[in-house]
């Protein structure tokens, strides 16, 4: 039982670093990134996990747009 929870977070982690990467892409800071050593400043470390914060609160108001459309279809199908 134990595999599947450690699957299921090692397949958040990589979704989060696939976000991550994507993120700072979209900034111009992958190659400050790819070079965290020296390279990543506070600021900029910041404005990625800004960034993921917003997308993720995005898709999460998506997801949750979509489960009161669905209900809403299903519970119009109900009254029919």
């Amino acid at each position: 039982m134990g595999h599947k929870k450690d699957n299921d977070q090692l397949r958040t982690e990589r979704q989060l670093d696939k976000l991550k990467w994507e993120t700072a892409k979209e900034l111009g800071l992958d190659d400050d990134l790819a070079n965290a050593g020296n390279e990543l400043t506070t600021r900029e470390a910041g404005k990625i996990g800004g960034n993921m914060v917003r997308k993720l609160v995005k898709a999460g108001e998506k997801a949750l747009a979509e489960e009161g459309d669905r209900k809403a279809r299903l519970n119009l199908k109900d009254d029919l």
